[in-house]
């Protein structure tokens, strides 16, 4: 019975904790926010998000993704505000999408988020449990990055940013 009680709970904190958005079926209009870009080098954690998603793609016959600098940026943008925010979110992803088109040369985006795994094995497993991120994982994309930033409180929060050229 407490578990049942729970249950609700337990589904509004995975609803919240991870999400996906593809340029697909977004329906945001474009605010002009300032894309605050900065080149990062790669955490450890980062290099194997990227590493896990390859070797699934791999898995499963399809390309491996390239990293992409442009995308690291952006995926960093949109980590630090969230951690800035304290939420998770795709807030002002039309943005970033648009962002990509103009000087990636992307023709689709899409990007997963994520918040409190403590590894990136524990993320990258989220994001296949979930149809959504799982979608974006596999699908018909060329390049990819991804952004770990912590809070204050030391929870990760994630970007992972995937395009098409």
């Amino acid at each position: 019975m407490k578990l049942f009680r729970k249950l609700p709970m337990v589904l509004l904190y995975a609803l919240f904790t991870f999400s996906s958005c593809s340029t697909d079926n977004d329906k945001n209009e474009f605010s002009a926010i300032e894309m605050n870009l900065i080149q990062q080098e790669s955490k450890a954690i980062e290099v194997e998000i990227l590493k896990l998603i390859n070797s699934h793609r791999s898995s499963l016959g399809l390309n491996a993704l390239t990293e992409m600098n442009i995308v690291k940026s952006v995926a960093y943008s949109h980590t630090d505000y969230m951690v800035d925010r304290g939420e998770v979110s795709h807030h002002n992803f039309f943005t970033r999408s648009e962002y990509l088109k103009a000087n990636a040369g992307a023709k689709n985006v899409s990007e997963n988020v994520a918040y409190g795994y403590s590894s990136a094995e524990s993320v990258v497993r989220a994001w296949l449990k979930s149809e959504a991120h799982k979608e974006n994982l596999e699908g018909d994309y060329t390049n990819f990055d991804v952004s770990a930033e912590k809070n204050e409180e030391g929870k990760w929060y994630y970007t992972n940013i995937f395009i098409k050229k």
